[in-house]
């Protein structure tokens, strides 16, 4: 099988939260989210149930709705002690501000709800979702889009069902707002040594 490692590597790489620098004035193409969707329902899902959904909301007044959900979400989160700080906490409110003008929202929901705390359940629901929602967001930044991981929505998971029409028995994993990213290229972000947080056959021994 030949795959260009430089730029599968650069993808993996470079695909960045993009909060700040989404285009909210230039439209998205509706054919590239449903390419980008087919791309990423390739990933696993648990027993190969495929029990995901991916709820695309382009309507102005859903998406002004869930952008004041969002921000009223994110003001609470912003007192709290565990809030993001410096750069991060700048962008994740500039974010908070504008969701409701991003272009496309995703809500990336699967089959099931998380009412089992036992950890084989919980890992089993979400495990069922996020590669493929990944997926999603590097399939969306092959083809110039951002996005960012979001889930404060999910305080006001309720009302948003509701304003959607998503059924009781569905779980919300994630929130991705989508659009055209402005400015330069992204690069690699700064971060420790790997070999510092890999273990190999026992807690905490490393390699050096």
């Amino acid at each position: 099988m030949d795959i260009d490692l430089a730029s599968t590597d650069k993808l993996l790489t470079t695909t960045r939260s993009v909060r700040q620098r989404l285009d909210l004035a230039r439209p998205v193409e509706p054919e590239i989210i449903q390419r980008a969707i087919e791309i990423a329902v390739q990933a696993p899902s648990g027993s190969n149930r495929q029990g995901w959904h991916f709820m695309v909301i382009t309507d102005p007044a859903k998406r002004a709705q869930i952008g004041a959900y969002y921000r009223q979400s994110f003001e609470i989160y912003a007192q709290s002690a565990h809030s993001a700080q410096g750069a991060v906490r700048h962008s994740a409110a500039y974010l908070s501000e504008h969701m409701g003008e991003v272009p496309v929202l995703i809500i990336a929901c699967v089959n099931g709800r998380p009412d089992t705390p036992a950890p084989l359940a919980q890992a089993s629901l979400y495990g069922s979702i996020l590669p493929a929602a990944w997926s999603l967001m590097l399939a969306l930044r092959a083809r110039g889009l951002g996005s960012s991981w979001t889930t404060l929505h999910l305080r006001y998971e309720m009302e948003i069902a509701e304003l959607l029409g998503i059924p009781d028995n569905v779980t919300q994993a994630a929130l991705l707002p989508i659009a055209y990213y402005s400015g330069d290229d992204f690069q690699p972000a700064k971060r420790a040594d790997p070999k510092t947080f890999t273990y190999w056959d026992s807690w905490d021994s490393t390699r050096s």
